[in-house]
């Protein structure tokens, strides 16, 4: 059955859900997202990409910086919705929109909660090494990602890098929550409260975080690459130009941290050594290692910084 839906999403991760609610026959009375920001070297304002999404099947786009103002909350009330459908939307939901809906408001939210309540779940559990993640839809309250459970898909993280955890669970996430809305409307599924046990936060991410510190275990820098990997990505120093690590894998070797050991880019790192795979110079494109010692000679017992 056909649900009244406002969505409420920003980012490229928000958009599979809404394209799949829209190919399941959802109504969707208007679409929330990020007022547009600045983007590219010209720091031209440009919509989000649910925004785009959006106007290209012609629904209504409304990005108000905040939904704390009576008249924003207001208009949404008038909606007449039967649930909204947040995912990665960026703003607070008040008690009066959370209470607007007649089912509700539900969260797509890329952690297995409640380990990674927060603003970068994906980029930290990977940091953190952990075997596993998913996606989850709660039913939202005030609190930050504290809503019970409705669904959820689980998915190994393995070696993904961030970018590729990222489409996975947006693809696994589309098809979780219209399953969940369908066995909402049906009144056949559960809520579940969130353990009490194992609450972590995923703070969003820090420039500083980003630098590679050589005197870390191999292991440690590993996720941390994969973790960054494409954007920001991690980086360290060469001959003073930037270079961004994309992806490595840890190898046994030894040395002074930093210091290139072989032919193949493997540096040393604390504990292990990491072999860099595909790396970035500033301001040019991602490329395998060997192609750029092709052309930036990088000799055994230099150090990066």
């Amino acid at each position: 059955m056909a649900l009244r839906l406002a969505f409420m999403g920003t980012p490229d991760f928000a958009t599979p859900t809404l394209a799949e609610l829209l190919a399941q026959g959802h109504e969707i009375a208007a679409v929330y997202s990020q007022p547009p920001r600045p983007r590219g070297r010209g720091l031209k304002a440009e919509p989000s990409a649910v925004a785009q999404l959006a106007a290209r099947h012609g629904l209504e786009v409304r990005t108000p910086a905040s939904l704390k103002g009576e008249s924003e909350q207001e208009a949404f009330a008038a909606l007449g919705l039967d649930a909204a459908v947040v995912v990665a939307y960026g703003l607070l939901l008040p008690r009066k929109v959370l209470e607007a809906p007649r089912l509700g408001c539900f969260n797509l939210h890329g952690s297995l909660l409640p380990r990674w309540r927060g603003a970068a779940p994906l980029q930290r559990a990977i940091m953190a090494g952990d075997a596993q993640t998913g996606v989850m839809v709660m039913r939202m309250e005030e609190g930050l990602d504290t809503g019970p459970i409705l669904m959820a898909e689980r998915t190994a993280i393995g070696r993904k890098t961030f970018g590729e955890l990222h489409d996975e669970l947006a693809r696994l996430g589309a098809d979780l929550m219209v399953r969940a809305l369908a066995a909402l409307e049906r009144g056949s599924i559960l809520a579940l409260p969130q353990p009490l046990e194992g609450i972590c936060y995923a703070h969003k991410i820090q420039k500083e975080e980003a630098r590679i510190d050589w005197s870390r275990r191999a292991s440690e820098l590993d996720c941390l690459i994969r973790a960054l990997s494409p954007v920001p990505g991690a980086w360290c120093t060469v001959r003073g130009e930037r270079l961004k690590i994309l992806l490595a894998e840890p190898v046994a070797a030894k040395g002074h941290p930093g210091e290139v050991l072989d032919d193949q880019l493997t540096i040393a790192c604390a504990e292990g050594a990491l072999r860099l795979l595909r790396v970035q110079r500033a301001g040019r494109e991602p490329l395998s290692a060997a192609e750029l010692l092709r052309g930036f000679v990088l000799p055994p017992g230099e150090r990066l910084g």
